[in-house]
C-alpha cells in the first residue's frame, strides 16, 4: 500500500466588509485506499485500459482479473481496447499506442492502470494494485448527464475542483456492452474452454469524443466547474444504442488519471462530493 498526499487550498472569502467572513482552512487529504471521506473531496475511481483482442488466448486472463477487481470495488472504470483481426477493433488507436509502446509493436494483452501504470502480471494476483489507486478523496470530480435519442447524443460532462489544477486535459468515451462473439482462451478461467463460444464482451471502446490523449481543459481552480457538451451522432459502429455508456476521465500533464467516471445512457448524475 502506498500514500499519496494532495492539500485543499487555503481560501478566504468575503461576503461582507466586517462580517460574515468564511475562511477555509488547509486540509490534508489522504488518498489512499482506506483513508477516510475529508469533506470537500471526491469518490476517486481507477481506470483501467485493457488492450485486448477475439484472437488473444491470454487476454481472457485479463478479462478473469478485471471480473474481480470489479466485484471487489465499485471504484472499478474499465475499457476493452480491441485490437487487430478482430471484429471490434477499434482503428484509432495510434496515439495509444505510440503512449504505451512507442518503440515496439503492441503486443496483447496489455494493461494500463490510470493510463500509464503497467498492471502487474499475472493480473489475477495483483487486483490490489488496481484498488490501491481508489480513494474517498481526489482533487476533482465529474459528473456525466446525457440523452440519447433519435439516433443522436447530447452527453454533458462537468468537472468540479476542490484544488488549483494546470494542463488538465480531458478525454469522453462512448463504450458498447453486450458484444457476443468467440474469445481465444489461453487460461484456465471460464471453465478453460478454447475458445469460447459466444464471449460477452463488455466496456468495449467504440469512440472517443475528444481527442484519444484528451482536450485541453479551462477554468480548473478551486471552487470552480467546468462543463462540455457533446452533440453527436450515434457512431455507426455501435450495434444496439441501447447497450451504450460513457466514460469520462481527466488527466494532467504526465498522461496519468487524476479520476474517472462511467455512466449509462439517459443518467444524470450528481457530483460524489464529500459532505
Amino acid at each position: 500500500m502506498f500514500f499519496r498526499r494532495s492539500f485543499l487550498l487555503l481560501s478566504l472569502v468575503v461576503i461582507s466588509c466586517a462580517e460574515n467572513n468564511v475562511v477555509y482552512s488547509p486540509i490534508e487529504a489522504d488518498e489512499s485506499i482506506d483513508a477516510a471521506p475529508i469533506s470537500g473531496f471526491f469518490k476517486k475511481h481507477v481506470l483501467i485500459e485493457d488492450y485486448t483482442g477475439t484472437w488473444c488466448g491470454n487476454c481472457a486472463r485479463v478479462s478473469y482479473a478485471i471480473e474481480q477487481a470489479k466485484a471487489q470495488s465499485d471504484k472499478v472504470v474499465s475499457v476493452a481496447i480491441h485490437h487487430g483481426n478482430d471484429p471490434f477493433n477499434f482503428v484509432g488507436i495510434a496515439p495509444l499506442k505510440n503512449l504505451i509502446s512507442p518503440d515496439n509493436d503492441l503486443q496483447l494483452p496489455q494493461s494500463r492502470l490510470n493510463r500509464i501504470t503497467t498492471w502487474t502480471f499475472p493480473e489475477f494476483n495483483n487486483v490490489q494494485q488496481a484498488l490501491n489507486l481508489t480513494s474517498n478523496n481526489c482533487g476533482l470530480g465529474l459528473a456525466l448527464s446525457s440523452q440519447v435519442e433519435g439516433g443522436n447524443i447530447n452527453l454533458d460532462v462537468k468537472v468540479k475542483y476542490a484544488q488549483n489544477y494546470t494542463g488538465l486535459r480531458l478525454v469522453v468515451y462512448v463504450l458498447e456492452d453486450k458484444l457476443f462473439y468467440r474469445q481465444t482462451n489461453y487460461s484456465n478461467f471460464f471453465g478453460g474452454v478454447n475458445p469460447i463460444p459466444n464471449f460477452e464482451h463488455n466496456h468495449v471502446l467504440r469512440a472517443s469524443l475528444t481527442n484519444l490523449l484528451g482536450d485541453r481543459m479551462d477554468n480548473t481552480n478551486f471552487f470552480q466547474t467546468s462543463t462540455r457538451n457533446f452533440s453527436v451522432a450515434i457512431p455507426g459502429n455501435v450495434s444496439n444504442s441501447e447497450n451504450m455508456s460513457f466514460v469520462a476521465f481527466v488527466v494532467d500533464t504526465n498522461n496519468n488519471v487524476i479520476n474517472v467516471r462511467e455512466a449509462k445512457i439517459n443518467e444524470s448524475q450528481t457530483f460524489e462530493e464529500n459532505l
